[in-house]
């Protein structure tokens, strides 16, 4: 079998905003790139770009698969950069005919885990080799050096890691974020579960916003430099979206106007089908019984802001009762905005802390589950740089749970004291911002979901004493004694007929 770093050629499959700025990526490093994508005008507008950056003898465009193929090495590299669902598999009949064994097809795309374990299935018979990979940073970081989260056969992966390591995102001391995820489908689902609390992380943060924009009523370069604050000192130092919340909030257009304040608050990517992971994670978290509220609730909103113009119809049948309302004593700037600003700054770290703990609960389950052997000290090196989760504390500290042997790792991070020690600290400060929000109108779901979170994991005295109750009253369901030992989530062994029937 080929050695990986005899691989010269690859062919990429989808030259969108993303394809398209890996395909340059690689160039860039010296590797010869096959395009096809059904659009000519699109494989036409990335070569004049391969033209501006001087890389137009490393491109070449081809319209058939018979071509795509007859211009590649042995093993022949396909890398994917498609829309999630059924085009992935067109393309892989449209190239079955051309496959030969030891070929590695790469799926860059945000496909679902269970489409790629499927085609993973479906190949092995021509003894192909299929990869799924999550990529991540957007189309920034495809052009200049994203965070990959490989998945598949260890084979496989031993002959394009090389590769991967070459064009990846590099931390601060110069280490690849690349890794071996896994086996399986690891890979694409592990990057589904880091969307999904990335949808936590931005929610939180674009809550923050509105509080700092209408509460503390700060103008948009006052909010930039206080994101830039957060993001130079402190638990959320070195934060990806912290640091951009800071450009977002000072770029003007060239008419001198902040972008920010012409840009509508819907979000449509999940109801437009463009974005398939942030559904796909919420449901896994429910499918195994994982509690992920900073997660969810910040689909919820995503969700809701999609459909304007059936909020605004609501809101006018409510008569416009519930708007944001200024925090008038800390609008007024001194001692008291200070103080609220740096609690909001802990509040939001212990949504953005809180969403890595719930999304790792995930990805261990799922782990559990189906037995990929995740490498969870790669994942974490991964998410160390060119990734929208960047987050330098939070990274540090994980790289030190996982640093223990796979045999001994708890990937509860509650049960870690230093995880629990942050958040702890953060929890007034949260409770804080949380109660001031309700007073004031303010819109805050994964604030407040955190704090419920919070709340109720760490809590021995849950109202679902009464929840339990109702459930035996009405349907003989069953419930534990409280003197009897803490057990497994399973069926209780008595019920007291509370009514004859």
């Amino acid at each position: 079998m080929a050695d990986a770093t005899e691989i010269q050629k690859i062919a990429m499959i989808g030259c969108g905003s993303m394809g398209g700025g890996m395909a340059l990526l690689f160039a860039e490093h010296g590797i010869t790139v096959s395009l096809n994508d059904p659009s000519e005008e699109t494989m036409d507008q990335l070569l004049a770009t391969a033209q501006k950056d001087g890389l137009q003898d490393r491109l070449r465009k081809h319209s058939s698969y018979d071509d795509l193929c007859k211009s590649l090495g042995s093993p022949k590299v396909f890398v994917f950069s498609l829309p999630h669902g059924t085009v992935g598999d067109s393309v892989i009949d449209g190239l079955h005919a051309f496959l030969e064994k030891g070929d590695v097809i790469i799926d860059a795309s945000n496909e679902n885990w269970e489409n790629t374990q499927r085609r993973q299935g479906k190949l092995v018979p021509q003894g192909v080799y299929y990869i799924g990979m999550g990529v991540s940073g957007g189309y920034q970081a495809a052009r200049r050096g994203p965070s990959m989260c490989p998945g598949g056969e260890e084979r496989a992966l031993d002959i394009v890691m090389p590769l991967l390591e070459k064009v990846a995102a590099k931390d601060s001391l110069g280490n690849p974020c690349v890794g071996r995820a896994g086996s399986g489908g690891s890979g694409h689902y592990v990057k589904m579960i880091h969307n999904g609390i990335e949808h936590g992380m931005m929610s939180a943060l674009a809550e923050a916003w509105q509080i700092m924009d209408l509460g503390l009523k700060m103008d948009y370069d006052e909010i930039g430099d206080e994101f830039e604050r957060w993001n130079q000192e402190g638990e959320l130092k070195g934060t990806f979206l912290v640091s951009i919340g800071a450009d977002i909030c000072r770029q003007k257009d060239s008419q001198g106007r902040h972008v920010l304040s012409i840009v509508e608050d819907k979000v449509v990517q999940d109801v437009d089908g463009t974005e398939g992971t942030g559904i796909w994670s919420q449901l896994e978290a429910v499918r195994l019984h994982v509690p992920a509220p900073s997660l969810t609730t910040a689909h919820f909103i995503r969700l809701a802001s999609a459909f304007r113009a059936e909020r605004k119809h609501v809101k006018e049948a409510f008569g416009g009762q519930f708007p944001v309302e200024e925090w008038s004593e800390a609008a007024q700037g001194g001692e008291k905005k200070r103080r609220v600003l740096e609690s909001l700054r802990k509040a939001v770290y212990a949504a953005c802390l809180a969403s890595f703990v719930e999304g790792i609960n995930i990805i261990d389950q799922a782990n559990r589950e189906n037995r990929w052997g995740i490498d969870y000290a790669a994942v974490v090196q991964i998410w160390r740089n060119g990734c929208i989760i960047k987050a330098d504390h939070i990274t540090d500290m994980l790289a030190e749970i996982v640093a223990k042997p796979p045999d001994g790792l708890d990937l509860d991070l509650l049960h870690h004291k230093r995880v629990t020690a942050e958040l702890n600290t953060a929890f007034p400060a949260l409770k804080e911002i949380v109660a001031q929000a309700v007073q004031h109108n303010a819109i805050v779901p994964s604030l407040s979901a955190t704090l419920e979170f919070l709340k109720y994991s760490t809590n021995t005295v849950l109202p679902t004493q009464f929840y339990e109750a109702q459930m035996d009253y009405f349907g003989k369901h069953m419930f534990d004694l409280k003197s009897e030992p803490a057990g497994k989530p399973e069926t209780g062994k008595h019920h007291f007929e509370w009514k004859l029937a």
